[in-house]
């Protein structure tokens, strides 16, 4: 009898163990921009995989202003959720503010800095590596040795892969010059459309598309763009010829994992977003467009970057334009 109460309560034990590993994560996004915006899409579509495998529960808010994020934050905390996800870059302070208030909740973020207490840790999109070879690309197909490049805002996060981006291009072509503006916000593609113009109309035959709105300029004016984080080649075919992709479900993965075992810890999970962990790669490249020399010294390069025997350089200083 005794024997048979012991194993009752084995088994007990054991279903109740095995209840905690399977309960669902509850996933809060908090989001300053639409989630078609191509940063946030990348976060947005991996937790959008992790919750159709079951292993999470899914609610977000976009285009939440930086006055009310801190606001937001806190409702998903008081609302029983186990993770937020989002990017603090305007409310740093604030953010970390609600983190300490929250121990029970883990917090990862895109951040400019580093993580901060016992459950704020933080991410980024690290693809300065992916930039680099669509830098080669560029710098191989232009004709005028002059590249215009629209971004967002000069902050870090831009800045690395603008820069990776240059170093690539001059890589295989030492003469090539740029066109370096920033809008001065995350998503407004009728302004970032008029900057590429100007570039255009200056000699830019090739455009870096940091932003929405630029390849829509080179489409229209009948030249190439480099495109980013996303890949747009299916929008605009024969226009995108190649892009660096940020994949988030590594990063994302495993803050569910750490989440989900009780051993989440405020780290920098930036490392993900590398091509060796998966979460950086070169979109398809267009092979009608791009030569063949020039797609055989870009899979050299990324062998040797994957390898470990060629390190991309990480330069978070704000470009400017060298013409």
């Amino acid at each position: 009898m005794k024997k048979l109460m012991m194993s009752a309560a084995v088994l007990a034990l054991s279903a109740g163990m095995a209840t905690a590993q399977d309960e669902v994560v509850e996933v809060a996004a908090i989001y300053t921009v639409p989630v078609e915006q191509q940063w946030v899409s990348r976060i947005h579509q991996a937790l959008q995989t992790a919750e159709a495998r079951g292993e999470i529960t899914y609610t977000f808010s976009e285009n939440v202003a930086n006055t009310d994020y801190e606001r937001v934050m806190r409702e998903y905390a008081e609302g029983g959720s186990d993770l937020i996800v989002g990017e603090v870059f305007g409310v740093e302070r604030d953010a970390r503010g609600v983190a300490e208030d929250y121990p029970e909740v883990a917090f990862l973020m895109g951040s400019s800095f580093g993580p901060s207490g016992e459950n704020f840790a933080v991410f980024d999109n690290w693809i300065h590596e992916p930039s680099y070879l669509t830098g080669m690309v560029a710098g191989g197909m232009t004709e005028t040795n002059l590249i215009g490049m629209v971004g967002g805002f000069p902050i870090p996060e831009v800045n690395r892969l603008m820069h990776a981006f240059m170093d690539g291009a001059r890589d295989v072509n030492p003469d090539v010059e740029f066109l370096v503006t920033f809008i001065g916000s995350w998503y407004d593609p009728p302004r970032a459309q008029e900057a590429a113009y100007a570039m255009i109309d200056a000699g830019a035959d090739i455009m870096y598309a940091e932003r929405f709105g630029v390849s829509d300029a080179a489409e229209d004016r009948g030249i190439y763009a480099i495109g980013n984080v996303i890949d747009t080649a299916g929008d605009y075919p024969g226009t995108v010829i190649a892009s660096a992709l940020w994949h988030m479900e590594p990063t994302i993965d495993r803050a569910v994992a750490a989440v989900s075992g009780g051993n989440f810890e405020a780290v920098d999970y930036g490392v993900y977003s590398y091509m060796t962990h998966g979460g950086g790669s070169v979109a398809p490249m267009d092979t009608e467009v791009i030569p063949a020399e020039i797609l055989e010294l870009v899979d050299a390069r990324e062998e040797e970057i994957m390898t470990g025997l060629f390190r991309v350089n990480v330069n978070d200083s704000e470009p400017t334009s060298t013409n």
